[in-house]
């Protein structure tokens, strides 16, 4: 399960018992039968593999996270070979399947990686200033102690959405030029005491710079998009790709996509000579949230959000990074935007 951005329970992360958000929709969504094969873009710990599995059908679970690989050795031993998990990033999942019957990416951090300290994704507890789900490459430390106060602004801003973006930024170069931040508890500290928390405040005034570094360092609006293509090439005709965010940002992403791809016109009245395109995926509903019940039993699902689509038998079309929309932002490159 993955949780959501938005608010300080979801930033922080408090222990939860595992529940795979949107599940009921997601399978009704995916339809999986005995002998389909299906991708389970983002494993984590198992909820979705675990109810496709029980339909018959088999799957290549996906997880850059080692230790959500190791976790699931144990139901891949008692699949009886329907399940292969595969370490790697989502956005190579076609690689690790020529044709799949569907695919289902549910996008975020999970609670299991919020509730270890020392992943450093929570400042509920105190941790070494990490954030790195493939716990490999650019950290949180590096990026708060390394980039310019004007990158950070950047990403605090676009990615995190936050309205103290410059002075924070301002102050976490002022800071780490006497003692630079290595744990979660410095960083949040040092950010509510600068900025300062009203007693009608809902989240925590770290929240939304612990979710822009978390979404940067890991780069996880560029991996959701190169997914998506992904999936387009990887799905059969008549294949589902279904989606679950969390946030926005997310939920902006997968929205243009799918309307890109269903879309067989090219522009407008005006543009006549332009040529026709052949849609790849045809819309499967609007988005979908969680119901009253599933948000009480489970109170991170409120700001979940399931969008699905069925592939067309015509090829996938070329990579084109320009329709997501996503953000310019330092050290991140999108081959072929414009």
């Amino acid at each position: 399960m993955t949780v959501g951005h938005g608010d300080d329970v979801h930033a922080v992360g408090g222990s939860v018992r595992h529940i795979p958000v949107l599940l009921g929709e997601v399978l009704e969504a995916l339809a999986p039968a005995e002998g389909d094969i299906i991708i389970d873009g983002t494993f984590g710990a198992g909820g979705y593999t675990r109810a496709i599995l029980a339909t018959g059908a088999s799957v290549v679970a996906i997880d850059r996270d080692p230790d959500a690989i190791a976790a699931g050795r144990d139901l891949e031993a008692q699949s009886g070979g329907r399940l292969r998990l595969v370490q790697a990033p989502f956005s190579t999942l076609d690689e690790h399947v020529e044709r799949a019957d569907g695919v289902v990416l549910d996008i975020g951090v999970s609670s299991m990686q919020l509730d270890q300290a020392e992943r450093g994704f929570s400042f509920r507890f105190d941790g070494p200033l990490d954030m790195r789900m493939a716990q490999a490459g650019l950290s949180a430390a590096d990026v708060v102690n390394g980039f310019k106060p004007g990158d950070l602004a950047r990403i605090f801003g676009f990615l995190g959405e936050e309205r103290h973006a410059g002075r924070i930024a301002r102050m976490i170069e002022a800071r780490r030029e006497k003692k630079p931040f290595e744990r979660t508890l410095e960083l949040a500290d040092a950010i509510e005491t600068h900025i300062g928390r009203a007693p009608k405040d809902k989240i925590h005034p770290a929240t939304r710079v612990f979710q822009a570094l978390r979404i940067y360092v890991n780069d996880e609006l560029g991996e959701l998009a190169k997914a998506l293509l992904a999936a387009e090439r990887a799905l059969k005709p008549g294949g589902c790709l279904a989606v679950v965010t969390f946030h926005s940002l997310e939920d902006r992403i997968v929205k243009r996509f799918i309307a890109d791809r269903a879309d067989v016109a090219t522009g407008s009245r005006h543009l006549p000579e332009a040529h026709a395109r052949t849609a790849t995926f045809r819309k499967a509903g609007g988005g979908v949230t969680a119901d009253d019940a599933e948000v009480a039993a489970n109170p991170r699902a409120r700001s979940a959000r399931l969008r699905a689509a069925i592939r067309t038998e015509a090829p996938a079309r070329a990579g084109d990074f320009s329709i997501f929309g996503l953000p310019k932002l330092p050290g991140i490159d999108r081959p072929g935007e414009r």
